[in-house]
């Protein structure tokens, strides 16, 4: 018998006072899940507060595109990065290596109100090209990342909602439900895996419009900078449904190294070096 189908069936033949208490659980469990969704959000804003004040930084990395057969090609990349206070970060992604991409630069606004703001350069070509907000959920440069993926992480994006406690790969961790609040992003929810300790991210679970397992983000080896913010060094996202992979390596990272809001603008795009 249908489980719903059950539950009226007993409440229906329930003396008056099983009837009353049981219509009582509705707001019990209401009461859970607005508890869930408070957790959730309390340990977001703690994980943001965390990260605050690191100014600026500049990276070098390297991209590591496999695909379902294991055959790899190398990315040498440069990553420059802004704070913005009251507003979401900018970034700038320069593609040093190899040939074919070399010159190619993005550009992205991350923002807390609006949507972001994303560019891309192609030197081919000789121009910039607007990535369109119903397109960011499209593969970042032929990586397992999509455009949307490439944004700072802010609290507006998303509702939140705790999960459980749970211990992966030995590291004990808060797992939290992320529901995209933008209707144009790809994923209907991320599955986040965050230390109970420094509340670093050790893994992300992105579920496609279908609701099906589309990719998983592994973090490691991470570094303290500046006695306390923490980065990463390997980021590795899988994709379960195509079976290719994209690793971000970075060899090296820089804080203070004098970035203003001048060095983040679409015309400079095409100046890069």
């Amino acid at each position: 018998m249908n489980i719903f189908l059950s539950l009226i069936t007993a409440l229906t033949l329930a003396t008056p006072l099983v009837a009353q208490a049981d219509t009582a659980q509705p707001a019990a469990d209401s009461t859970g899940q607005q508890n869930a969704a408070e957790k959730g959000l309390a340990i977001a804003k703690d994980r943001k507060q965390r990260d605050l004040g690191w100014g600026n930084s500049e990276a070098r990395m390297t991209m590591t595109l496999r695909n379902s057969q294991g055959e790899e090609s190398v990315r040498e990349i440069r990553l420059k990065s802004l704070e913005v206070v009251d507003d979401g970060d900018k970034g700038l992604t320069i593609f040093d290596e190899p040939r074919d991409v070399k010159g190619t630069a993005f550009l992205n606004f991350s923002h807390t109100g609006k949507p972001d703001e994303q560019w891309l350069y192609l030197p081919a070509l000789k121009r910039v090209k607007r990535i369109a907000s119903r397109n960011k959920s499209g593969p970042f440069m032929g990586s397992e990342f999509a455009y949307e993926d490439m944004s700072s992480f802010e609290l507006e994006k998303y509702s939140f909602t705790y999960l459980r406690e749970e211990t992966l790969n030995g590291v004990v961790c808060h797992v939290v439900e992320q529901i995209p609040t933008d209707e144009f992003s790809g994923y209907t929810k991320q599955i986040v895996w965050l230390d109970t300790e420094h509340l670093r991210a050790q893994q992300v679970e992105f579920y496609d419009r279908k609701k099906s397992l589309l990719k998983t983000l592994s973090f490691s080896d991470y570094k303290l900078y500046k006695d306390k913010f923490w980065r990463a060094d390997v980021l590795t996202m899988v994709n379960h449904q195509n079976g290719k992979s994209t690793v971000l390596n970075t060899s090296e990272l820089r804080f203070d190294t004098g970035l203003t809001d001048a060095d983040f603008n679409d015309a400079t795009l095409s100046r890069v070096r």
